[in-house]
């Protein structure tokens, strides 16, 4: 999708919401919340994402010729909601938690207020944002979690669900603590580290291994070597030997192992490159690794000193999607509640107040109405007013050091991969269910 085409990517019932409304006039100014209904059995917590992309939509929200004339053959829309359309800007306010901010169960992670067409009709782009890069991010930091301090490599573009997908999850993966991605275009586009070794196809150009090592590292000094094409200890053993041809002009910066017992083949590995002197060769590990397995290889000792990690993240394959959704809280000042079963919703203009203790250490939300006076720090803040971003977009690598630092907040039993305490507590204020009580 072309960034022009965007105001069109919405579901149809948001043009005929749109027509209904204006045609019955139905245009002040509404409150949407956008929340998580419920956390995965697998998370403990989630991390904010997709907001910057958010605040690019908005602002840049225009319906061109074509796509007026696209609108115009699904008979739909009136010619003068046609024309309304060609001249609309995006003029609402926006309020949002920090991107990379740990939120909880129906926390509101971003809020927009405007016009009630047109605050119904950007819901499809909004969660579609802030559903995929909130729960990669969720992902991505049980994984960097795991890995306690060693790095972590996005191997993932090849198996995302589409191209989109995966720009966004390399920015989102970047965010969170990986420190490089393989995907060359999210890498420039983005700002971020890059980072490959080779494929097994050119170990197998070669007539022997010894010859592909010999050729890979003279022209790419400092490289990663393959070794588990054929036997993977023998293809440690053929590094050390090149290392003792090469002399001082060997520049292996490391070793991949991509297959097999990772553990087992690591210790051996680490032990003939130390004894051969090569204790400043390093061992990547890749192949099938998520959290898990990745927590099994740390606890166990395993001497790995980065982990190149793909499709588990890329898919967020244990939790591949959460309950995003994008309710109504107020419309013309009035608090609007939900009260369908299993899926009500508190209406009302909210924040949300966290506490720490005198550690620094997260204890507890409160979910209140924004006019209320409410212990602890407010996390929604006023990031867009009348269309316009109120500050640029953050540089990425400021971002993740605000990201690492806020997730380090949480008590080290929320980032636990098997969380076993009892959840995070979320209280609602009185005077938000007070609020919602009196909607009808």
């Amino acid at each position: 999708m072309q960034s022009h085409e965007a105001a069109l990517f919405a579901d149809r019932y948001e043009f005929a919401m749109l027509r209904a409304y204006r045609e019955h006039g139905l245009d002040r100014t509404a409150v949407f919340d956008l929340t998580i209904r419920s956390l995965p059995a697998q998370r403990a917590y989630l991390i904010a994402g997709g907001i910057e992309d958010v605040l690019d939509y908005l602002e840049e929200l225009r319906f061109s010729s074509d796509l007026i004339r696209g609108l115009a053959t699904l008979d739909v829309l009136s010619d003068d909601d046609l024309d309304w359309l060609s001249r609309l800007r995006f003029e609402g306010d926006v309020y949002a938690v920090p991107e990379g901010t740990p939120i909880f169960a129906d926390e509101p992670l971003l809020r927009v207020e405007a016009s009630l067409p047109v605050a119904q009709l950007v819901e499809t782009y909004v969660i579609n944002q802030i559903h995929l890069q909130t729960m990669l991010a969720s992902k991505a930091a049980r994984v960097v979690e795991a890995a306690a301090g060693r790095s972590v490599i996005d191997f993932g573009a090849r198996r995302a669900h589409g191209t989109d997908a995966a720009m966004k999850a390399a920015r989102t993966l970047y965010l969170v603590g990986f420190e490089a991605t393989s995907n060359v275009l999210a890498g420039i586009t983005y700002g971020i580290p890059t980072a490959g070794t080779m494929a097994h196809s050119y170990i197998q150009a070669h007539d022997d291994e010894p010859a592909a090592f010999r050729h890979f590292a003279a022209t790419h000094a400092g490289t990663t070597l393959l070794v588990d094409t054929y036997d993977t200890i023998e293809g440690v053993r053929h590094v050390i030997r090149l290392a003792e041809e090469l002399g001082t002009a060997f520049s292996v910066g490391a070793i991949r192992l991509d297959s097999g017992d990772l553990g087992a083949h690591a210790r051996t590995a680490r032990g003939l490159l130390d004894a051969a002197g090569l204790d400043s060769v390093r061992i990547v590990a890749s192949g099938g690794l998520d959290e898990y397995r990745i927590a099994e290889l740390v606890g166990a000792g395993a001497p790995i000193d980065v982990f190149g990690v793909g499709t588990a993240v890329h898919t967020s394959d244990d939790a591949p999607s959460l309950e995003a959704v994008y309710k109504l809280a107020a419309y013309d000042g009035v608090a609007r509640s939900k009260r369908s079963e299993n899926k009500s919703t508190l209406g009302g203009r909210k924040q949300i107040y966290r506490r720490f203790d005198d550690s620094g250490t997260a204890i507890g939300d409160t979910l209140g109405l924004e006019s209320e006076s409410v212990e602890g720090e407010p996390l929604l803040h006023l990031v867009m007013r009348r269309g316009q971003r109120l500050l640029p977009r953050e540089p990425l690598h400021a971002a993740r050091e605000r990201t690492i630092e806020a997730r380090s907040t949480l008590p080290a039993s929320l980032r636990a991969i098997d969380p076993e305490v009892a959840p995070y507590r979320v209280e609602v204020s009185e005077a938000l269910r007070t609020a919602a009580d009196t909607t009808s």
